[in-house]
């Protein structure tokens, strides 16, 4: 064939409008670049073995963003032979143009997802000391979540400003300080404040994922903790939902801070007949044989006295709050077990007296004669 009986691309297309034409042909394009894409991800994930596991792991997870490059390269190359006007090719230009900044974005925050991911793989929270692990966690997913919001906050702004009726708005919004910057600031104060928080709890860290932690009465571990709320596993399995900044700006309890060994409380109330160092004798007994007991804490104690009983308090101590739970549970039940067959004298329990009848009483009662 002659080059005088090639026919031009744009001459192919020449009936369509320009608009349709366009289109068309970004269209056609995708769909090859996509089949393309799905042919070279084949070939390469047979051509590493199921050994290469991270190669594979990071075919899977850049999939879609690396064909959403490629359908992006594709467009460009065919917009150049596209048949449009200098206006319309003008806001083409501005829509790729955003694309690029949003592809940009997304690459980062793929990066930033398998950077975090890779780190945390070496930490593992399903075991009993996981204080660093849930400290390195927490760490990492709090400031992953701030650098996805500072990276989509640049890549939307960065994006927007390749329009420019847009840039234009936004150079009139910073220069001026009205009413109208006043609006903005306060509509941006409860992201700004959460971002803060966020920043600051993954710096101080006064909380941790799998935290123990005692907040508005309830209590509970804390489950997830996002760019904005905090999400805490009651212990009848609802969700207590608080927001970010709570954990900066109010107090709360936090059992679980320094390790996740805590000590357990259990109160009981008896007679002034109990003998308390047999009590304690048995505190020792029980706890031995109990596999939730780490071995470090178990005492009695009397902490009160009122004009009909006292108070003991028994301190054990376990490996976790959720242990320390059912510890104390266990402890309670077998101490007054303990106490009602042994010494049921030592329950708590009402005197009466009876008042000679020589002292002026009628039928063991006081009379008031004067």
């Amino acid at each position: 064939m002659s080059d005088e009986q090639i026919i031009p691309f744009h001459e192919l297309l020449g009936w369509m409008p320009a608009w349709a034409a366009t289109a068309l042909l970004l269209v056609v394009a995708s769909v090859v670049a996509i089949i393309a894409h799905g042919i070279a991800i084949r070939l390469l994930t047979a051509a590493f073995s199921r050994r290469a596991i991270y190669v594979q792991t990071l075919l899977q997870r850049t999939r879609v963003l690396t064909r959403v490059i490629i359908i992006f390269i594709v467009c460009v190359v065919v917009t150049q032979a596209a048949p449009l006007g200098g206006d319309a090719r003008s806001l083409l230009s501005s829509v790729l143009g955003a694309c690029v900044f949003a592809i940009a974005g997304w690459t980062a925050i793929v990066a930033v997802h398998i950077a975090s991911d890779l780190y945390l793989s070496r930490f593992r929270i399903d075991v009993e000391d996981n204080l660093n692990a849930r400290k390195q966690i927490t760490q990492v997913r709090i400031l992953r979540r701030v650098a996805d919001t500072m990276i989509v906050l640049l890549a939307l702004g960065a994006g927007l400003m390749t329009f420019e009726s847009v840039r234009q708005y936004g150079v009139s919004i910073f220069a001026s300080a009205g009413a109208a910057g006043l609006v903005l600031g306060l509509a941006a104060r409860p992201v700004l404040e959460n971002l803060i928080a966020g920043i600051q709890i993954a710096v101080t860290q006064p909380i941790r994922i799998d935290d123990a932690v005692v907040i508005e009465g309830e209590w509970g571990w804390i489950e997830e903790i996002t760019g904005t709320y905090v999400v805490i596993r009651i212990w009848d399995w609802r969700r207590l939902i608080v927001p970010l900044s709570y954990f900066i700006q109010r107090p709360f309890t936090n059992w679980t801070r320094e390790t996740a060994s805590i000590i357990g409380t259990v109160f009981l109330h008896a007679d002034y007949t109990l003998p308390v160092d047999a009590l304690r004798n048995h505190l020792q007994e029980i706890v031995g044989e109990m596999p939730l007991w780490d071995g470090k804490v178990a005492v009695i104690q009397v902490t009160d006295a009122t004009d009909r009983t006292i108070e003991v308090r028994a301190l054990v101590s376990a490996r976790t709050s959720p242990e320390a739970w059912d510890l104390r549970c266990d402890v309670r039940e077998r101490l007054i077990s303990w106490i009602r067959d042994n010494y049921p004298d030592s329950l708590p329990q009402v005197r009466s007296a009876a008042v000679p009848q020589d002292r002026g009483t009628v039928g063991g009662i006081v009379s008031q004669q004067e």
